[in-house]
């Protein structure tokens, strides 16, 4: 085996975490004095994110892969255990609305963040296990086999994905919804599965994406705010109005790592949903532009990586962990641009919280222990 690491994936992770911290470091000073009157009190615990996920990311990137195949069931069911225990109010956590969060001895954790990755290892572990004579036949287009491939792969994985679908309905976090479905969506097509299968899969996802927003009115205003974001600009329509106006007040070169002035109240959630405002506001668009092109150059190394790989479980594992870091950076940004409806997630490396942090950095050791393996 190749015992060394992709090197270039490392450099643009590591340099994606440290701008993260250092960018996060100045813009919640005053969000830090205002709530708990010290600066650095919200840096400080990001950095205790940063740390214990360091240290899982490691545990990745050492773990034989088999052995992460054999126990992803196990991973999972504990996961699914945690997500439902949100629920229940001696437990989970809630804020604004919403009951996404657990509170184990004053730690507050987000078992979502989590399950994002661990969907990732047991669907990759069921795909590879059990299917992997079809896949090696790319899937053989007989009648006998779209019946095969019908009953034994498209209902299970169907399966799953209402499972996944009843879970986040009641947490109403659709946003995490959409990430999930969207990455197992590509691991499912890296399987080599038939592509109407895929297209059945989308066709269902459009159409259940507007009944959710149909039959629920917080979700329908959303939408029509992205829409329409001036019908009610100092309501629902604040944070993309104010999102919008940081951005074009960086102008080309920004105004400065520090000096923003929408952080001060004016643009809400900006440590978090809205971090990418901030962004063009003090680097500008050229520094959009140098943060758009890392996560391509992610993207395309995180699909080197699995393009390399020897077997299909650690190959459909790196599609899903890059698919997923990606494909959320974008919709966040999208969501801070007017380019898609307000979803609420964080931009990975960059916004506040950690358990976010600690799930993506576990899945960057998951790629480099990947790319060793090569």
């Amino acid at each position: 085996m190749n015992r060394h690491i992709n090197f270039y994936f490392l450099g643009v992770s590591v340099f994606l975490l440290v701008f993260g911290l250092l960018f996060l470091s100045t813009l919640s000073a005053i969000a830090s004095l205002k709530a708990f009157n010290n600066t650095h009190y919200y840096i400080f615990h990001q950095l205790i994110g940063a740390s214990i996920g360091l240290i899982f990311g490691f545990i990745a990137f050492k773990v034989p892969l088999v052995f992460l195949k054999k126990v992803s069931p196990l991973i999972l069911f504990l996961n699914l255990l945690f997500l439902v225990a949100v629920i229940f109010p001696f437990i989970g956590t809630r804020y604004l609305g919403a009951s996404r969060w657990i509170n184990i001895f004053g730690v507050t954790l987000q078992p979502s963040e989590f399950f994002k990755l661990t969907i990732i290892l047991y669907v990759s572990a069921w795909i590879s296990g059990n299917f992997s004579d079809q896949t090696k036949k790319n899937w053989a287009l007989s009648a006998k086999k779209e019946y095969d491939n019908f009953v034994w792969v498209f209902l299970p994985f169907s399966f799953f994905l209402f499972v996944i679908i009843g879970v986040f309905y009641f947490q109403k976090d659709i946003s995490t919804l959409g990430i999930i479905i969207v990455t197992l969506l590509s691991i499912y097509f890296a399987s080599k599965t038939p592509l109407w299968h895929l297209l059945l899969f989308i066709a269902g996802g459009i159409g259940g994406f507007f009944m959710l927003i149909r039959f629920e009115p917080y979700r329908m205003a959303r939408f029509l705010t992205f829409l329409n974001p001036d019908n009610d600009p100092l309501g629902k329509g604040l944070q993309l109005k104010q999102s919008i106006i940081a951005i074009g007040s960086g102008g080309f070169f920004g105004k400065g790592l520090g000096l923003s002035t929408q952080k001060f109240g004016f643009l809400p959630e900006s440590m978090s949903d809205s971090i990418f405002a901030i962004i063009g506001e003090e680097t500008g668009i050229l520094g959009c532009a140098v943060l758009i092109l890392l996560l391509l150059w992610f993207l395309y190394l995180g699909f080197k990586i699995a393009d390399n790989s020897n077997d299909k479980f650690s190959q459909l594992v790196a599609v899903g962990v890059t698919t997923w870091i990606v494909f959320q950076a974008f919709i966040n940004i999208a969501s801070s641009l007017g380019l898609f409806p307000l979803a609420g997630i964080p931009l990975p490396f960059f916004s506040y919280g950690s358990s976010h942090l600690i799930a993506e950095m576990i899945g960057v050791g998951l790629l480099l222990n990947i790319s060793k393996n090569t």
